[in-house]
C-alpha cells in the first residue's frame, strides 16, 4: 500500500469511528471538571479497606498493637479522602447530561454528598469487619486443610472476593452508583468469584475454592451457608417488556435459607427457595423449590 493509500485509509476508518450513529451508548462524552471513576485509584481504596478490616495480613506488615492506631487512622483518613473523590466521580457519572458541570449548583451539591456517603461508609467499618470475622471462621471451620485464621486471610480467594462484595454492598445501600460494580468485579478478575453487589448475604457465609462461583443481583442468601467451586445462583429466564427488552430490578435469582451446602457446579436457577438445611449435590440444575431439610443428588442410572 502506498503512503498516499495508507494516509487515505486512516482518515476514512477515524472518519467512520467518529460518526455518532456508531457511538450510540458506546461514547461517555467527559465535561470539563468532571472527573471519571479511576480502576487504579479503586483499586487503592480496597486495598485500604483490607488493610482496616485485616490489620497487618495487608498495607504495613510491620504493624503492631502500639502502632496499630496510628496506622488504621492514617489509613482511614486516606480512604475517606480517595472514596470521596471516587463516588463524586460516580455521582457525576450518573448524573443527567447537563448537570453538575462547572458553574452548576448541582457540581458544588454533589461534592458534598460523596464527602458526606464517604463518610457514612467509613462509619460502618467496624460492622463490616465483625461480619467478615464470621466468613473467616465459616471458612476456617469448614475446611480442614486451613491450619489458622491468617492462612484463611492471606491465601483464602473467598475473604478477598468477599472483603469486596461487603464494601461494595454497603456502598450500594448508600446510592453510590457504578462503583460497587466496579469493586466486585475487581474481585472477580482476582479470584473468579463473581459476586453482585446488590445481593443480600448473611453472616458465616464461605464458598471452598471459589473459582466460576456466580451470585446474582436478587439473591438471598441465608446464615452459615457454604457453596463449592462452580456453583451459579442465577436467572432461569428475563422477562421482557411490552416493548421486548429484558425487565430490570424484579426478583429473578434464587433464596438460600439459613445451613445450606451447594456441592460444585450446581446450577440454581430462578426465583426459587432452598429450605433451611437443604444440601444441593454437584452438578445438578434445579428450577423447583427445595424443602428444608432435603438431600438433593443425581439418580443413579445402572
Amino acid at each position: 500500500m502506498s503512503p498516499q493509500n495508507f494516509t487515505h485509509l486512516l482518515a476514512q476508518t477515524v472518519t467512520e469511528l467518529s460518526e455518532s450513529s456508531s457511538l450510540k451508548g458506546l461514547f461517555h462524552e467527559h465535561k470539563d471538571g468532571d472527573p471519571l471513576p479511576s480502576g487504579k485509584v479503586l483499586r487503592e481504596v480496597i486495598e485500604l479497606c483490607r488493610a482496616i478490616l485485616f490489620p497487618g495480613f495487608y498495607g504495613k506488615s510491620t504493624v503492631n498493637s502500639h502502632t496499630l492506631a496510628y496506622h488504621i487512622g492514617v489509613n482511614v483518613e486516606r480512604l475517606h479522602g480517595l472514596l470521596a473523590e471516587q463516588i463524586h466521580a460516580g455521582l457525576c457519572f450518573a448524573a443527567d447530561d447537563g448537570d453538575g458541570a462547572p458553574g452548576h449548583a448541582g457540581s458544588g451539591d454533589k461534592r458534598e454528598k460523596a464527602i458526606e456517603l464517604s463518610g457514612r461508609f467509613v462509619g460502618r467499618l467496624p460492622a463490616l469487619r465483625r461480619v467478615l470475622a464470621t466468613d473467616v471462621e465459616a471458612a476456617y471451620n469448614g475446611d480442614p486443610a486451613a491450619e489458622s485464621y491468617g492462612e484463611i486471610i492471606s491465601c483464602y480467594p473467598v475473604i478477598k472476593a468477599l472483603a469486596n462484595y461487603r464494601v461494595a454492598h454497603e456502598l450500594l445501600l448508600l446510592g453510590v452508583p457504578l462503583i460497587p460494580r466496579i469493586i466486585t468485579e475487581m474481585a472477580h478478575s482476582e479470584t473468579g468469584i463473581d459476586i453482585h453487589p446488590a445481593a443480600q448475604i448473611g453472616h458465616h457465609f464461605t464458598i471452598d475454592h471459589g473459582t466460576g462461583v456466580v451470585i446474582g443481583a436478587t439473591c438471598i442468601i441465608g446464615n452459615h451457608v457454604k457453596l463449592y467451586q462452580g456453583v451459579t445462583l442465577g436467572a432461569k429466564s428475563f422477562p421482557l417488556d411490552e416493548n421486548g427488552h429484558p425487565m430490570k430490578g424484579i426478583p429473578r435469582h434464587p433464596i438460600l435459607e439459613d445451613e445450606v451446602i451447594v456441592y460444585s457446579n450446581a446450577s440454581i436457577l430462578g426465583r426459587i427457595t432452598v429450605g433451611r438445611g437443604a444440601t444441593i449435590g454437584g452438578n445438578i440444575w434445579v428450577t423447583e423449590d427445595v424443602p428444608a431439610g432435603a438431600r438433593l443428588v443425581q439418580k443413579k442410572y445402572k
